[in-house]
């Protein structure tokens, strides 16, 4: 790649992406941070009425346009019942189950834009008092969450300027060890914008000229289904979603590569790109795998849906323990960076 790029500022724009709150349904501070970034390195962007972001780089070719797109919105949850006590009952937003956050500190915030901190915990979490705390069900009825402030009344809580409706997010506990990994909530899919935005620098500000237009959406509705579905334009052929690999037993993706989905569970997904995508891998030495998530939808899946004519594709780096405790390694983002960019680049498979 020309004048590589520095993965410890992808893994530096990680972690200030995760540290904004950004729940779908509430990601104006995300979205707000990303234009600013965009105006800095030069780079046309338009909002669509969902609140998502749209960046364009002109191309050599105008009649024909690639798109891209990460989602910035992530897990999340709202208030849905101000207990008696002063403890909140949640409604989850997003594929999460909720022993993944049992015991996770969040932050609630008011719609006049206040935020407190909290805790979320098992109603049973004590011992000493709940026979059953290993045993009770890990569900909606049993989680709350425990607020930082002197509360004791349901009315309590009110005063605050809490109330139903209310956004609450999950603390990403941000980490990287000296091995090269990165730990973090909300990986997925904020690990895939810091990529795209560091690419849409590096393109800037070395003055790449790419072979056709190239829209990137920064969707913001990705968690609950229809986030890249919209605001594709008619010159669009190839749509690629960049979301993480998903890791586990039966599964080839690692924490190491660039994963290349072949199916999810919106069925299979372009061959001819996805061919194109594994021998763009194999002549630039990229560790990749090709991989199939049977619990999985991406934004390329919600834009087939629409109805859209496109030749679809999806890649990501490999995340492990997704919808939980995430964890990625540098040589991950490297490697789907440098795929991204020698895609950028090529000829179009149609």
């Amino acid at each position: 790649m020309k004048n590589e790029m520095n993965v410890n500022e992808t893994v530096d724009l990680i972690e200030k992406l995760v540290n904004i709150p950004s729940p779908s349904g509430n990601t104006e501070k995300v979205i707000t941070y990303i234009e600013q970034f965009c105006k800095e390195v030069g780079v046309i962007t338009a909002r669509n009425r969902k609140g998502g972001l749209i960046i364009t780089i002109k191309g050599n070719d105008k009649t024909k346009h690639r798109m891209l797109t990460a989602h910035v919105d992530t897990l999340g949850a709202m208030v849905k019942e101000i207990k008696k006590n002063g403890r909140l009952k949640l409604a989850n937003i997003g594929g999460f189950r909720w022993n993944s956050v049992e015991g996770e500190y969040c932050q609630i915030e008011t719609s006049d834009g206040q935020a407190y901190s909290g805790t979320i915990l098992m109603k049973q979490a004590s011992v000493h008092v709940y026979k059953n705390a290993g045993t009770a069900e890990r569900d909606e009825n049993n989680i709350e969450v425990r607020i930082d402030e002197m509360v004791k009344t349901d009315e309590d809580v009110k005063e605050l300027g809490i109330s139903v409706g209310d956004f609450v997010s999950f603390a990403p506990r941000f980490e990287t060890t000296e091995s090269g990994f990165v730990k973090s909530r909300h990986l997925d899919d904020k690990a895939s914008v810091a990529i795209l935005l560091q690419l849409i620098k590096h393109i800037q500000e070395n003055k790449i000229q790419l072979p056709y237009t190239t829209d990137f959406l920064i969707s913001n509705n990705e968690e609950i289904g229809y986030g890249g579905n919209s605001n594709i334009s008619p010159e669009t052929v190839e749509y690629l979603a960049v979301d993480m690999g998903a890791i586990g037993e039966g599964q080839t993706t690692t924490e190491y590569c660039v994963s290349i989905c072949a199916k999810d569970s919106s069925g299979p997904y372009n061959l001819e790109l996805r061919k194109k995508l594994v021998e763009l891998a194999k002549e630039h030495k990229l560790d990749y795998e090709v991989d199939i998530y049977p619990y999985y939808g991406s934004d390329a899946s919600a834009a087939i849906r629409s109805g859209n004519d496109i030749v679809h594709g999806l890649i990501g780096p490999g995340i492990a323990e997704s919808h939980s405790h995430e964890r990625t390694h540098i040589s991950s983002l490297e490697n789907t960076s440098k795929l991204i960019y020698n895609y950028l680049l090529s000829p179009m498979v149609k």
